[in-house]
């Protein structure tokens, strides 16, 4: 049952990023041509802005989720509500203090961005983008850690991707008939407004569970020791283009965000192949069984980097042959930048070949462990960027990401080997290291490839396919035969789930 959750929480995850990588193309693309890359960089400006928001939850929600696994394995029924009532409670006080940020924001944030726009324009794109980040914290945030905590992150993807869908075909429309740029984000806004709402409904429907009858609360004792981990995530997610946004120009940060949309597509994708494992992972901690752990985390890890390899690499390769295609007919700002386009994919890189060891440290509960760690990746990423964009702008920052990542990620290795595993630390350095020389082997035979000769999507798939034929056909056959016991696991595992099915 726990791996016919986890492949259906891959599955749907998986469509849902694909949904998202279309979303997060067509609308910015329509924004660039319609409106220009000034406003496409003050929307991301601005969403960068809203999300230190976050930084209020401290790390709360990857603690709510750690505590449930253990009720949950054990049917404690009054104890996953009084988590559940807590964690509310929680939220909801963040979702009040989001509405004084938003106040904040309407006073400081005109003042110290390098903006053309003036207050007003600037002011209604803050308060309409702030819409459905407040629906999140009042509505959404407790149910959704519910359900990833029970390995039903399937059923938050499937209405994700009915969301996305529509909101999509509004844009569409939207832009046909001219509408403003505060016209289309409202509209849009509302519409994943109905997000929190469906989900909650569901729990509703599906569990007995009324947090409204609910009086009994449980003190969740790691309340604060995530704090480090969520502020270093949120350092990673908003520091380069907040920097951007004070000491560099609109145009500049519309540049980063359209790279960003790349990374961000990929490293969803990536990431789908990890949604609801880190409660499978869970699970086995609760219940002891360290040695099933062990040789299903062996397996996992080989094969997610061997994805991870194949996925990053071809972006590597493609990453400036597409931006030729998607921004040719942006004539405001150059949006060619090959240095940086590869130093922004490794930065992301570096994440998504930590995801696993950080995957499983959550499940652990190990926020006190690693906090350290936390701190050491905040600092380096704010005080490098800072000093590096006033000399190398977008490249300046992306160092300073690469950095503090490589530092971090070394560390989740070695501590989630060495503290949760109980093996070698060489068991994953080992792979890493295999990963790095495929990369730069196929970086060399793909340099014989010409992939700028002509600038149309159809060449560029055709393009892709093969990268991705060559990478795909290397990374296999060496991993295979590196990690043959890895992969023979895999294909008994999946033969016997197809089986039970």
């Amino acid at each position: 049952m726990r791996s016919k959750k986890a492949i259906f929480n891959i599955f749907t995850s998986l469509i849902l990023q694909l949904i998202m990588v279309v979303y997060g193309f067509v609308v910015p693309h329509i924004i660039i041509k319609q409106f220009g890359s000034d406003v496409n960089g003050l929307i991301s400006s601005i969403t960068q802005f809203l999300a230190y928001i976050s930084l209020l939850e401290s790390g709360f929600g990857p603690v709510v989720r750690s505590v449930l696994y253990k009720p949950i394995a054990e049917k404690d029924n009054k104890e996953i509500a009084g988590i559940l009532k807590s964690s509310e409670s929680f939220f909801r006080k963040i979702a009040m203090a989001f509405i004084g940020y938003i106040f904040i924001l309407i006073f400081i944030y005109p003042m110290i961005i390098n903006s053309k726009f003036d207050k007003l324009f600037t002011i209604s794109l803050l308060v309409i983008i702030s819409i459905s980040t407040f629906a999140e914290y009042y509505f959404g945030m407790t149910y959704r850690l519910f359900l990833q905590a029970d390995q039903k992150t399937y059923i938050i993807s499937i209405i994700q991707i009915f969301i996305y869908v529509i909101n999509i075909l509004i844009v569409l429309i939207l832009a046909r008939l001219k509408a403003s740029i505060q016209m289309i984000k409202i509209v849009t806004g509302f519409v994943f407004v109905l997000r929190p709402i469906l989900q909650n409904q569901y729990v509703k429907n599906h569990y007995k569970i009324n947090l409204k009858q609910v009086s009994y609360k449980v003190s969740i004792k790691q309340k604060w020791d995530g704090l480090a981990q969520h502020i270093a995530a949120v350092i990673h997610g908003n520091t380069d283009i907040t920097v951007l946004s004070i000491f560099s120009t609109m145009q500049e940060v519309s540049v980063y965000s359209v790279y960003l949309l790349v990374v961000n597509g990929v490293k969803n994708i990536v990431t789908s192949f990890s949604n609801g494992i880190d409660a499978s992972w869970g699970d086995m901690l609760a219940k002891g069984e360290m040695e099933n752990l062990n040789k299903k985390f062996n397996m996992y890890e080989v094969l997610y980097h061997t994805m991870t390899t194949i996925i990053f690499t071809c972006t590597i390769v493609l990453i400036i042959p597409f931006m030729e295609v998607y921004t040719k007919k942006f004539v405001d700002a150059n949006y060619i930048r090959p240095l940086f386009g590869f130093l922004i994919v490794v930065s992301e890189y570096l994440w998504a070949i930590r995801l696993p060891y950080s995957s499983i440290t959550i499940a652990a509960g190990h926020f006190k462990e690693t906090r350290i760690g936390a701190w050491v990746e905040c600092g380096l990423n704010i005080v490098l960027s800072v000093i590096l964009v006033r000399k190398y702008g977008l490249i300046g920052v992306t160092i300073g990401t690469i950095v503090a990542m490589g530092i971090r990620t070394i560390e989740f290795i070695y501590h989630t080997n060495r503290y949760i595993l109980y093996r070698s630390v060489l068991e994953s350095f080992k792979k890493v290291s295999l990963l790095i020389i495929e990369t730069a082997l196929i970086m060399l035979l793909t340099s014989f490839i010409p992939l700028t000769v002509n600038n149309s999507y159809l060449y560029w798939v055709l393009k892709a396919v093969l990268v991705f034929i060559l990478t795909s056909l290397i990374v296999l056959v060496i991993n295979f035969l590196t990690y043959k016991k890895e992969f023979l696991l895999f294909f008994r595992t999946s033969l016997k789930a197809i089986r039970r099915k």
